[in-house]
């Protein structure tokens, strides 16, 4: 979920895969989502979520991890979201490589439909000349190259084994889908039991801190689940934009 990525809908909308509906993305958040972790190795698993706003399900989202050799994985993101006249339908994805539990992002892509004009963005990560580019120009964004630098999907590996490690603050240098140079930075704010489509479950609380207190954005990773994100709200100036909820989850290997 950009949750955060992350990325989300700009008034009232929120994401899923059957329905649709008005603004951005989750991430996210684009809105933090998905992924688990054993060794050095991530384990593949589809997710789906019911998004919800003040209680009505607008429709649902789906996040898979899949292998795609020894040390290269996509993160992929779909949702189609209905909310009275507006319709919001969208596919996300992150290729990226991944050695010592370090994922380093090799290409995102954005794909958007619905009741706001279509849209499609690219962000490729060039690491042997060490440069990035924007969609398919020709010539590359004018940043300085960073290592450590990830997507809007991408840094949701990162961020779930951090949260998987203990720690309480983390910080995620990001190159949004305009190509603009971010810090995505988060809190663990506690613990709490929740019930959810899929079940009760025991989940560790993360905060996204933003610059100001006009924006909220609160996810909930459930260690039985691999750390993925099973429950997530965003809200604006105190008023819920939406609210994702876990409803099933499929992984090749039970949870340690």
């Amino acid at each position: 979920m950009p949750f955060l990525t992350i990325n989300p809908f700009q008034l009232k909308a929120q994401p899923t895969q059957k329905n649709k509906k008005y603004s951005a993305l989750l991430i996210g958040l684009s809105a933090v989502f998905s992924s688990s972790l054993f060794a050095s190795e991530l384990v593949p698993y589809r997710a789906e979520y019911d998004v919800l706003r003040k209680g009505e399900i607008l429709g649902n989202a789906i996040r898979e991890l899949s292998k795609i050799s020894n040390d290269t994985y996509s993160l992929n993101y779909e949702s189609d979201i209905e909310w009275m006249i507006f319709t919001d339908q969208r596919t996300e994805s992150s290729l990226f490589t991944y050695h010592d539990k370090i994922p380093k992002s090799l290409l995102y892509t954005l794909n958007t439909k619905g009741t706001l004009p279509d849209k499609s963005y690219k962000i490729r990560f060039d690491r042997e000349n060490k440069q990035l580019f924007k969609s398919d120009e020709k010539y590359p964004i004018n940043a300085d190259w960073n290592e450590k630098r990830q997507d809007v999907l991408s840094y949701q590996i990162a961020l779930r084994n951090d949260v998987k490690a203990g720690k309480t603050k983390m910080s995620y240098p990001i190159v949004d889908k305009n190509g603009n140079v971010r810090s995505y930075d988060f809190e663990v704010i506690g613990t709490e039991a929740i019930t959810l489509p899929i079940g009760n479950v025991e989940t560790i609380k993360v905060k996204r801190l933003y610059d100001n207190n006009k924006r909220q954005a609160v996810a909930w990773l459930a260690p039985a689940y691999h750390y993925s994100v099973v429950q997530m709200f965003k809200g604006k100036d105190g008023v819920e934009q939406f609210m994702i909820q876990l409803k099933s989850f499929d992984a090749e290997q039970l949870a340690e």
